[in-house]
Protein backbone atom coordinates (compact mmCIF):
# COMPACT_ATOMS: atom_id res chain seq x y z
CA UNK A 1 0.00 0.00 0.00
CA UNK A 2 0.95 3.75 -0.38
CA UNK A 3 2.49 5.65 2.53
CA UNK A 4 0.02 7.65 3.86
CA UNK A 5 2.33 10.58 5.30
CA UNK A 6 0.07 13.67 7.43
CA UNK A 7 -2.89 11.44 8.57
CA UNK A 8 -4.39 11.83 11.55
CA UNK A 9 -3.74 8.83 13.81
CA UNK A 10 -5.85 8.68 17.45
CA UNK A 11 -5.11 6.46 20.37
CA UNK A 12 -7.51 4.75 22.58
CA UNK A 13 -6.43 4.46 26.20
CA UNK A 14 -8.10 1.56 27.85
CA UNK A 15 -8.13 2.63 31.68
CA UNK A 16 -11.59 1.64 32.76
CA UNK A 17 -10.57 -2.07 34.91
CA UNK A 18 -11.34 -2.43 38.18
CA UNK A 19 -7.88 -3.88 39.29
CA UNK A 20 -9.76 -6.57 41.46
CA UNK A 21 -6.54 -8.63 41.46
CA UNK A 22 -4.83 -5.67 42.90
CA UNK A 23 -7.01 -4.95 45.80
CA UNK A 24 -6.79 -1.02 45.18
CA UNK A 25 -6.25 1.51 42.24
CA UNK A 26 -3.43 0.38 40.50
CA UNK A 27 -3.73 3.19 37.58
CA UNK A 28 -3.66 5.74 40.61
CA UNK A 29 -0.07 3.90 41.59
CA UNK A 30 2.94 5.86 41.53
CA UNK A 31 6.09 4.79 39.15
CA UNK A 32 8.89 7.29 38.79
CA UNK A 33 7.06 10.70 39.90
CA UNK A 34 3.99 9.96 38.12
CA UNK A 35 0.80 7.60 38.37
CA UNK A 36 0.59 4.38 35.98
CA UNK A 37 -2.41 5.78 34.13
CA UNK A 38 -0.41 9.25 33.86
CA UNK A 39 2.42 7.45 31.99
CA UNK A 40 0.31 5.76 29.44
CA UNK A 41 -1.80 9.20 28.72
CA UNK A 42 1.52 11.18 28.51
CA UNK A 43 3.51 8.26 26.44
CA UNK A 44 0.30 8.60 23.99
CA UNK A 45 0.22 12.46 23.46
CA UNK A 46 4.26 12.71 23.26
CA UNK A 47 4.07 9.83 20.68
CA UNK A 48 1.69 12.19 18.20
CA UNK A 49 -1.42 10.46 18.57
CA UNK A 50 -4.41 13.19 17.89
CA UNK A 51 -6.71 12.96 19.77
CA UNK A 52 -6.13 11.02 22.81
CA UNK A 53 -9.23 9.44 24.79
CA UNK A 54 -8.83 7.64 27.87
CA UNK A 55 -11.79 5.35 28.39
CA UNK A 56 -12.61 5.41 32.14
CA UNK A 57 -14.95 3.30 33.78
CA UNK A 58 -13.84 2.18 38.01
CA UNK A 59 -12.91 5.19 39.63
CA UNK A 60 -13.57 7.40 36.92
CA UNK A 61 -13.09 10.67 38.61
CA UNK A 62 -10.58 9.69 40.35
CA UNK A 63 -8.79 8.63 37.48
CA UNK A 64 -9.48 11.75 35.16
CA UNK A 65 -8.22 13.94 38.28
CA UNK A 66 -4.41 12.07 37.37
CA UNK A 67 -4.48 13.14 34.42
CA UNK A 68 -5.47 16.99 34.47
CA UNK A 69 -3.40 19.54 31.96
CA UNK A 70 -2.60 16.11 29.90
CA UNK A 71 -4.95 17.83 26.41
CA UNK A 72 -6.74 13.90 26.60
CA UNK A 73 -10.09 13.81 25.66
CA UNK A 74 -12.19 10.91 28.56
CA UNK A 75 -15.26 9.22 28.33
CA UNK A 76 -16.87 6.84 30.91
CA UNK A 77 -17.28 3.57 30.42
CA UNK A 78 -20.98 2.35 32.24
CA UNK A 79 -20.25 -1.13 31.60
CA UNK A 80 -16.76 -1.53 31.92
CA UNK A 81 -17.65 -4.49 34.31
CA UNK A 82 -18.65 -6.38 30.97
CA UNK A 83 -14.84 -6.73 30.04
CA UNK A 84 -12.75 -4.93 27.89
CA UNK A 85 -14.32 -5.18 24.37
CA UNK A 86 -17.06 -2.79 25.94
CA UNK A 87 -14.23 0.00 26.52
CA UNK A 88 -12.64 -0.62 23.11
CA UNK A 89 -15.72 -0.18 21.24
CA UNK A 90 -16.74 2.93 23.00
CA UNK A 91 -13.30 4.44 22.43
CA UNK A 92 -13.50 3.65 18.77
CA UNK A 93 -16.64 5.51 18.69
CA UNK A 94 -15.29 8.14 20.37
CA UNK A 95 -12.91 8.73 17.73
CA UNK A 96 -13.80 7.30 14.39
CA UNK A 97 -15.06 11.24 13.08
CA UNK A 98 -11.40 12.01 13.92
CA UNK A 99 -9.15 9.65 12.55
CA UNK A 100 -8.09 7.80 9.85
CA UNK A 101 -6.80 4.66 12.19
CA UNK A 102 -6.64 4.53 16.02
CA UNK A 103 -3.96 3.11 18.58
CA UNK A 104 -5.12 1.28 20.95
CA UNK A 105 -3.13 1.50 24.33
CA UNK A 106 -3.56 -0.19 27.60
CA UNK A 107 -2.97 2.16 31.09
CA UNK A 108 -0.94 -1.09 32.82
CA UNK A 109 1.52 -1.55 30.60
CA UNK A 110 4.20 0.81 31.68
CA UNK A 111 6.93 -0.29 29.89
CA UNK A 112 5.62 0.69 26.70
CA UNK A 113 7.21 3.93 25.47
CA UNK A 114 6.78 6.76 23.53
CA UNK A 115 9.23 6.07 21.20
CA UNK A 116 7.48 2.16 20.52
CA UNK A 117 3.80 4.09 19.93
CA UNK A 118 5.23 6.11 17.85
CA UNK A 119 7.21 3.61 15.92
CA UNK A 120 3.73 1.67 15.35
CA UNK A 121 1.94 4.92 14.24
CA UNK A 122 4.83 5.82 12.02
CA UNK A 123 4.96 2.33 10.68
CA UNK A 124 1.28 2.71 9.76
CA UNK A 125 2.30 6.06 7.56
CA UNK A 126 5.57 4.47 5.95
CA UNK A 127 3.17 1.52 4.58
CA UNK A 128 -0.07 1.96 4.71
CA UNK A 129 -0.84 -1.52 6.56
CA UNK A 130 -4.28 -1.58 7.91
CA UNK A 131 -2.65 -3.13 10.85
CA UNK A 132 0.23 -2.91 12.72
CA UNK A 133 0.92 -5.22 14.88
CA UNK A 134 3.43 -5.22 18.52
CA UNK A 135 5.13 -8.35 18.98
CA UNK A 136 6.77 -8.76 22.28
CA UNK A 137 9.43 -11.92 22.13
CA UNK A 138 11.39 -13.84 19.71
CA UNK A 139 10.00 -14.28 16.56
CA UNK A 140 11.60 -17.76 16.34
CA UNK A 141 9.80 -19.12 19.37
CA UNK A 142 6.54 -17.91 20.37
CA UNK A 143 5.90 -14.33 20.25
CA UNK A 144 2.73 -12.89 21.84
CA UNK A 145 0.96 -9.89 20.34
CA UNK A 146 -0.26 -7.23 22.58
CA UNK A 147 -0.76 -3.35 22.46
CA UNK A 148 0.03 -0.86 21.06
CA UNK A 149 -1.66 -2.05 18.08
CA UNK A 150 -2.78 -0.02 15.68
CA UNK A 151 -6.50 -0.77 13.54
CA UNK A 152 -7.16 1.57 9.78
CA UNK A 153 -10.48 3.02 9.67
CA UNK A 154 -11.71 0.27 7.33
CA UNK A 155 -11.80 -2.37 10.56
CA UNK A 156 -13.58 -0.03 12.78
CA UNK A 157 -17.10 -1.26 12.14
CA UNK A 158 -15.72 -5.10 12.18
CA UNK A 159 -14.28 -4.06 16.21
CA UNK A 160 -17.80 -2.40 16.74
CA UNK A 161 -19.42 -5.49 15.48
CA UNK A 162 -18.33 -8.30 17.38
CA UNK A 163 -19.99 -9.69 20.24
CA UNK A 164 -17.59 -11.32 23.14
CA UNK A 165 -14.23 -10.89 24.56
CA UNK A 166 -10.76 -10.85 22.39
CA UNK A 167 -12.80 -9.27 19.52
CA UNK A 168 -9.31 -7.23 18.49
CA UNK A 169 -7.43 -10.18 18.67
CA UNK A 170 -9.92 -11.68 15.97
CA UNK A 171 -9.72 -8.62 14.18
CA UNK A 172 -5.58 -9.37 14.40
CA UNK A 173 -6.08 -12.91 13.33
CA UNK A 174 -8.32 -12.64 10.39
CA UNK A 175 -6.21 -9.12 8.53
CA UNK A 176 -2.48 -10.55 9.89
CA UNK A 177 -1.63 -11.31 6.42
CA UNK A 178 -2.26 -7.36 5.77
CA UNK A 179 -0.33 -6.14 8.67
CA UNK A 180 2.43 -4.77 9.32
CA UNK A 181 4.91 -6.31 12.32
CA UNK A 182 7.20 -4.36 14.97
CA UNK A 183 8.78 -6.45 17.45
CA UNK A 184 9.66 -5.88 20.87
CA UNK A 185 11.61 -7.45 23.89
CA UNK A 186 9.57 -9.47 25.98
CA UNK A 187 10.33 -8.04 28.92
CA UNK A 188 8.15 -4.63 27.49
CA UNK A 189 5.34 -6.79 27.77
CA UNK A 190 5.35 -6.93 31.71
CA UNK A 191 1.86 -5.51 32.50
CA UNK A 192 0.80 -4.42 36.29
CA UNK A 193 -1.89 -7.13 37.83
CA UNK A 194 -0.96 -8.11 41.10
CA UNK A 195 1.44 -6.54 44.17
CA UNK A 196 4.38 -8.27 42.75
CA UNK A 197 4.04 -6.68 39.09
CA UNK A 198 4.04 -2.96 40.62
CA UNK A 199 7.35 -3.95 42.80
CA UNK A 200 9.25 -5.11 39.53
CA UNK A 201 7.89 -2.25 37.66
CA UNK A 202 9.47 0.54 40.63
CA UNK A 203 12.55 -1.23 40.63
CA UNK A 204 13.19 -0.91 37.16
CA UNK A 205 11.70 2.48 37.08
CA UNK A 206 14.46 3.36 39.91
CA UNK A 207 17.29 1.92 37.62
CA UNK A 208 17.10 -1.43 40.13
Amino acid sequence: MPPLEGERVAGVVLAAGSSSRMGQNKLLLDLGGETVVRRAARNAIEAGLDPVVVVLGHDAERVQAELFGLGCRFVVNPHHADGVRTSLQLGIREVSADAHALVVVLADMPFVTTDMIRAVAERRRETGAPLVISQYGDPRGAPVDAPPILYDRSLFSELLSMTGERCAKRVVKQHRGEASILCWPEQSLRDIDVAEDYEYARAQMAGG
